[in-house]
């Protein structure tokens, strides 16, 4: 199922290892396989990045970062050929996204020898860089009927779905809300009512797309083999100005 329709499509620069996922889903689509077991594959692969990171084989470690964004695509990918949407998928995803991205930055300052409040304020920028692009996206897919596991706002415990045990749903729900309720507050508070303006048109999509968890990991894996390693934290500082610069483009021509 498309997530949006032909005409609003635009490029998704954060979304590159879409076509390899969409190959590794159909491949795995008649199997035991379920999107759980690519998440899992999806937090190896960050922890063989981080690993790879700290003792410097930074190619490797570049290398572990795209695998990582291609099965965190496939993952979404096979829930939708086999047809089996859930919320404990959706909440582990993110769950293990912001874990896994704290490592990678602490582990980017460890060998860099960055200031540790850049570092962290890097990371608080990354976060609400990555909301940012969630919120705005959520938000145009609502608009066309997408898919219903994302909301625009995540208020409420979801009931389980049919396969999955509400036990499961309630724990990663509050996890959810513990580790991105403070970024989702902020960012609704920036711009509350985005989701009461005009479809936003592609090419600013495709700006906000680089806000992605996807381009970031391309991002740092770039700056690692390019010998930039103490640009890495920032950089994410100094682009989270980009924030207030998609805010105001939406709040002055598309309210």
């Amino acid at each position: 199922m498309s997530k949006l329709p032909k005409e609003n499509k635009f490029i998704d620069l954060s979304d590159y290892g879409r076509p390899v996922a969409k190959v590794i889903a159909n491949a795995l689509k008649n199997t035991a396989v379920t999107p759980i077991h690519v998440t899992i594959g999806f937090i190896i692969s960050g922890l063989l990045a981080i690993y790879c990171i700290i003792k410097c084989y930074y190619w490797l470690a570049a290398f572990f970062l795209v695998i990582k964004s291609i099965l965190d695509a496939a993952d979404g990918e096979l829930a939708r050929v086999k047809q089996k949407p859930s919320y404990t998928g959706r909440y582990l995803d993110s769950v293990a996204d912001i874990l896994l991205n704290a490592l990678f930055f602490i582990s980017i300052w460890y060998i860099s020898n960055t200031n540790i409040w850049i570092c962290l304020l890097a990371f608080i920028g990354l976060q609400l860089q990555g909301t940012l692009y969630n919120y705005y996206y959520v938000i145009l897919r609502n608009k066309f009927h997408g898919d219903t596991t994302s909301r625009v706002f995540e208020n409420k415990t979801p009931l389980a779905l049919e396969g999955e045990k509400q036990q499961h749903v309630n724990i990663l729900f509050g996890l959810y809300k513990l580790f991105y309720g403070a970024f989702d507050k902020t960012i609704y508070a920036l711009d509350s009512n985005a989701n009461k303006g005009t479809v936003l048109p592609n090419w600013l999509m495709t700006s906000v797309s680089t806000f992605g968890l996807g381009f970031q990991l391309l991002i740092i894996a770039a700056m690692l083999v390019l010998g930039l390693k103490a640009s890495i934290l920032p950089f994410f500082l100094v682009y989270t100005v980009m924030i207030f610069v998609f805010i105001g483009i939406r709040k002055l021509f598309y309210q």
